[in-house]
């Protein structure tokens, strides 16, 4: 199992890179080549192929991750500046709160994007 966590960390640092999908997946290609075996890719692709979504609020997260955070990063903002504006700290509850949520969903977001990637790559090698 640590390797498909190793695979889906190599995802993640393909989609801090500025370059296309299929650049993305090439690199992606020959590094997983490199370090999982033949049959560990056969495992992993069965795993990431049952994890990964086919619509629904997962879907949606992946594909715009910043567009569903935003609300709540509009949520902290706002309550930052009323906690600041009219000095009430339980306003400032609101801005953790929404900070929190926003964070927690471009994350998740990231890491079904990840996957995604990982899939593609494991797919097209099989």
């Amino acid at each position: 199992m640590e390797q498909y966590e190793g695979l889906i960390l190599m995802a993640e640092d393909e989609l801090t890179e500025y370059s296309t999908n299929a650049r993305k997946v090439e690199k992606l290609r020959s590094k997983m080549g490199l370090s999982v075996s033949a049959a560990k890719q056969r495992q992993i692709k069965e795993t990431l192929l049952e994890e990964m979504s086919t619509g629904g609020i997962k879907q949606l997260v992946e594909t715009q991750r910043q567009t569903v955070a935003l609300p709540f990063w509009g949520i902290a903002g706002l309550g930052l500046l009323l906690g600041i504006s009219f000095f009430q700290p339980l306003d400032l509850i609101a801005t953790l709160a929404g900070g929190g949520v926003a964070l927690s969903l471009q994350r998740w977001g990231w890491k079904l994007q990840a996957k995604r990637s990982a899939s593609e790559d494991v797919v097209s090698q099989s």
